[in-house]
């Protein structure tokens, strides 16, 4: 009992393609809890000088990648168990909840590619704030010396992109990591260069792992639909 040629093929094309998105999204929610724990994040974006806090602009993107994972293994499980089943009524559902998916992940997509820069230039505003801080005579009353001394010690740099790293070297022996002492200025990590890369990097990780994502989820529409239509034109029922 159930359909039979093409469409039975379909069936099993369609458990396997469900079953790589569930494991896409088990991979997307692993990657984006390690995003959301790794150590030279957290040591930055935990920061607070004085009364404000360091930008949380990128765990709002980790955290929607969080929800994204974690409801695409349960999308990917709806359709396998739909396609084994050949419930139209399943199918339907799982083939909704893709466009949903798909829709959201467009979106996601346009906020993230607006906002790519953005993180890393108010990550850069947040360290040259408090590093204009940790110069001024009055710092030790603030945590600016200790926030600019984590970020030199997470990310292995010194100093800002502008004239006061140039003109300004006296600052160096108190806030720059003691194996960063390198003989003239132009040998010396810059931060700002750093928090490029950072970001970056990560943002190029998350941007590759929601293109394959895509991929697979118009493929999967596509099967479903055609599935749903075999079923309910096979002969059987």
């Amino acid at each position: 009992m159930g359909v039979e040629g093409c469409t039975k093929c379909i069936k099993y094309v369609l458990f396997v393609f469900n079953f790589i998105f569930w494991l896409a999204g088990g991979i997307i929610l692993g990657v984006a809890l390690w995003l959301r724990h790794d150590s030279q994040t957290t040591n930055i974006l935990y920061l607070q000088l004085g009364d404000k806090q360091a930008p949380n602009t990128f765990y709002v993107g980790i955290y929607i990648l969080i929800a994204v994972g974690a409801v695409m293994m349960f999308v990917g499980f709806l359709g396998c168990y739909g396609a084994i089943q050949e419930s139209q009524c399943l199918l339907g559902t799982f083939f909704t909840c893709l466009v949903i998916l798909f829709a959201c992940e467009v979106a996601a997509g346009i906020w993230g590619f607006v906002n790519k820069d953005q993180i890393a230039k108010d990550v850069k505003q947040f360290y040259d704030q408090a590093f204009q801080q940790a110069l001024m005579a009055e710092s030790e009353t603030n945590n600016g010396k200790a926030v600019v001394k984590t970020f030199h010690e997470t990310l292995d740099c010194c100093g800002p992109d502008n004239a006061i790293g140039a003109i300004t070297p006296l600052w160096r022996d108190d806030l720059c990591p003691k194996g960063n002492i390198l003989k003239g200025n132009i040998e010396f990590p810059n931060c700002h260069k750093k928090i490029d890369e950072l970001f970056s990097g990560k943002l190029y990780l998350i941007g590759i792992a929601a293109i394959v994502v895509a991929v697979i989820m118009i493929f999967e529409m596509i099967l479903s639909m055609v599935l749903c239509c075999g079923i309910r034109n096979s002969s059987v029922y």
